[in-house]
């Protein structure tokens, strides 16, 4: 489909919804009704991520205009009328949908095809191929194995190496660029590996020594005695990497098919397995074979607070917002980190919990939660950036469904540098199996760089 069609199919999607909304507005004046926006009902993906933007964002103005009915109706009656009550919930989860849709679209366009140079003819030597002849041929080779098992060419490779980063027996390095393609793509899938900070290590562990207070010091007079300051004791944060793996199968047929990148199979397969668990984990792991999660630390208020836990903000009711000044603990969490941290803020919380986060406005009236301006922006709340993560809680009574934080600073992940590939053809015939290893690990190196918000009374 060229672009064209894409956009005059867009085109005819949103007309579609117009009409709906229209029919809805009608039957609601019918019913006595105000005018309140119908949900906008995603009838067929768009082709385009124009397309996709410009339906969320009608989606937006009619929840704008639903909620605020809403509000209006329990500013003068008390209660919201249960027909513009249901008609804002669909619409908000009509957001969520072509939100999700937008995530997919703007993923798609985030994987570029890998170089298959010299199989479809395109390429023409080293400039056309972008990859140096030591690529080429360590890719060349790695191909040869996953299709027919072999494995000489790799052997050879292992010989004339003269780096520690080869591999030893047991597997061998999936090539440069097949690496960089799983990594490029799990960031884009995984929030906390995105805005936590990566680092690769050569070993199994990652010793990390951290200073919890710094020097002291203090005024003295000109010829005063001056006695030695105390000084500051270092302690050691421990990040061990722990083994991911999947292990995908293809028939032989399938790899003898010269038309299949055999490539890009792998990635597409592994990168959604790993993304998914791993993203669990930087969330919620309990440190067992896998690595620890933010929300696994010892939580406390936040006037409590003490190094080696992690402070939260009370809403002041138990799975929900207080009815007056909702906005508050938000602000409250927000300022609780101190200046050098709020400045690369990001509030981290899973789709449903920003459904409701969406209808909260401040004093002035003005919605907390904004969408993004462009394509490829994410959406904010107070100004600060947010990132849907779903592996956080949803709001509930004694739930951290809510956290705020400098995770650049706050939270480390450790990726073991490799992603090794063994071929099995022989335990499932007529399959060939591909036990595909990576070893990660995670915590929190800095305690005071995040916050919680939870959904309790204290």
């Amino acid at each position: 489909m060229n672009e064209q069609a894409m956009e005059e199919s867009g085109m005819a999607h949103r007309t579609g919804q117009l009409a709906s909304q229209s029919a809805g507005e009608r039957a609601g004046q019918l019913a006595g009704h105000a005018q309140v926006p119908v949900a906008p009902e995603v009838k067929a993906a768009p082709d385009t991520v124009t397309a996709a933007f410009e339906d969320f964002m009608q989606a937006f103005e009619a929840f704008k205009e639903g909620n605020d009915q809403r509000l209006s109706e329990i500013e003068h009656k008390l209660t919201a009328d249960v027909v513009t009550r249901d008609k804002v919930e669909r619409i908000n989860k009509a957001m969520d949908e072509q939100s999700r849709l937008l995530d997919e679209l703007a993923l798609k366009k985030l994987r570029p095809p890998l170089s298959r140079a010299g199989r479809d003819g395109q390429g023409q030597g080293f400039g056309h191929d972008q990859r140096s002849p030591v690529d080429a041929e360590h890719k060349a080779a790695f191909e040869a194995y996953i299709r027919r098992g072999d494995d000489v060419a790799l052997r050879e490779l292992d010989q004339k190496a003269l780096n520690a980063g080869v591999s030893g027996e047991g597997g061998y390095l999936v090539p440069p660029e097949t690496d960089g393609e799983i990594g490029r793509r799990l960031t884009a899938i995984s929030p906390i590996r995105a805005l936590a900070t990566v680092r690769q290590v050569s070993g199994s562990v990652l010793k990390k020594p951290f200073a919890a207070a710094g020097f002291a010091a203090g005024w003295v007079a000109e010829t005063a005695a001056r006695p030695q300051t105390a000084t500051p004791e270092l302690s050691e944060l421990s990040f061990p990497t722990m083994e991911l793996y999947a292990m995908p199968a293809a028939s032989q047929a399938l790899l003898d098919d010269a038309a299949v990148d055999t490539e890009a199979w792998i990635a597409a397969e592994v990168d959604i397995a790993f993304a998914e668990q791993e993203g669990t984990a930087f969330v919620s792991g309990d440190g067992i074979n896998k690595p620890k999660g933010f929300l696994s630390y010892t939580q406390v208020v936040d006037s409590a607070w003490t190094w080696g836990s992690i402070g939260f903000k009370a809403t002041g009711v138990a799975g929900g917002f207080a009815a007056s000044g909702a906005s508050d603990v938000l602000m409250d969490v927000i300022y609780a980190l101190k200046a050098g941290h709020r400045q690369n803020g990001s509030f981290v919380m899973s789709r449903r919990t920003q459904g409701e986060i969406r209808k909260l406005k401040d004093a002035d009236g003005n919605y907390l939660w904004q969408p993004p301006a462009r394509v490829g922006d994410t959406a904010s709340l107070v100004g600060f950036p947010v990132a849907e993560a779903e592996d956080m809680p949803t709001i509930a009574a004694g739930a951290t469904a809510i956290a705020f934080g400098d995770f650049r600073a706050g939270y480390l992940v450790v990726d073991r540098v490799g992603v090794r590939v063994l071929r099995d053809p022989y335990s499932a015939k007529p399959y060939v199996l591909f036990y595909t290893t990576k070893r990660v690990g995670g915590g929190v190196q800095n305690f005071e760089a995040i916050k919680l918000v939870k959904f309790a009374a204290s």
